[in-house]
């Protein structure tokens, strides 16, 4: 028994390491030259530590401001998609009305559609509408594309309030919103996070629309800007190490602090769907 927990073990940190590894190498690969990225030292440790690197990617590479566009753009794509998928399933579960089913199919097809596929009608949309090269650009799309995902999670979790708690809040005197805002919201906290989780991971990575959408520098969010770290005929590559590591740091810190929610969020919402 003890030789079969001990392999057990030892698989476990061999997996883990294995895991590590991409973290490590980004880290070291950030803090690198040219000459050791290619030369003999590609996963040791640096022999010179170029913490400039970091310096050059922040200023020169102006990933201080692709960092604020990635930040803006994820939070409030995020808050748009909690709060409309909100309030269109309390719309579906909780109100009784003629189309309410129907309402509830057509948000699902949006889980059929990829993203590839709309590029074209969506820009065509946006130009239009003279959104291009704004925030609004990646935001609008970024919180319709997140809604049927998270129309589907609040649902499995709304199903599951009893019905009762709006009857009481209604003889009680609260209103329709009043029994949404101080009733339901206060209830749906695991769905926030499942949510959350799912438009942050969606919009903090997304390149397709930011790198479409989004000509100029001003507006421009970090996997864009990192591309653009790439020269014409010459690349230095430990500054877009540097970017890769201030990219990957919101991901990082939001595992390792909600790891545990995220995990309980996601299997909630598998149960209760």
């Amino acid at each position: 028994m003890k030789v079969k927990k001990t392999l057990v073990y030892i698989l476990l940190a061999i997996w883990t390491l294995v895991n590590l590894f991409p973290i490590y190498f980004m880290f070291t690969f950030s803090l690198k030259s040219n000459e050791e990225i290619f030369g003999a030292n590609v996963i040791g440790l640096p022999k010179e530590w170029l913490f400039q690197n970091f310096a050059t990617a922040l200023n020169t590479g102006n990933m201080a401001l692709y960092f604020f566009n990635s930040i803006l753009v994820t939070v409030l794509a995020i808050f748009i998609s909690i709060f409309a998928a909100m309030m269109a399933t309390y719309a579906i579960t909780r109100i009784r009305w003629r189309h309410s089913k129907l309402t509830n199919a057509f948000f699902m097809l949006g889980l059929t559609i990829p993203i590839q596929a709309s590029i074209v009608p969506v820009y065509v949309v946006l130009s239009k509408l003279h959104w291009l090269n704004k925030y609004s650009t990646l935001i609008v799309p970024y919180s319709a594309f997140a809604l049927s995902m998270a129309i589907l999670i609040c649902t499995g979790f709304m199903v599951e309030i009893p019905i009762a708690l709006d009857e009481a809040a209604k003889i009680d005197g609260c209103s329709l919103y009043g029994t949404f805002f101080r009733i339901i919201l206060p209830l749906m906290k695991p769905a926030y996070s499942t949510v959350g989780v799912y438009s942050f991971l969606q919009c903090w990575n997304e390149f397709m629309f930011a790198n479409v959408f989004i000509s100029d520098s001003k507006h421009r969010t970090l996997p864009v800007g990192i591309k653009a770290l790439s020269g014409q005929h010459t690349t230095e590559w430990g500054p877009i190490g540097a970017a890769l590591v201030i990219a990957t740091f919101p991901t990082l810190i939001t595992y390792i602090f909600l790891s545990r929610k995220i995990q309980a969020s996601f299997i909630a919402g598998a149960v209760k769907g």
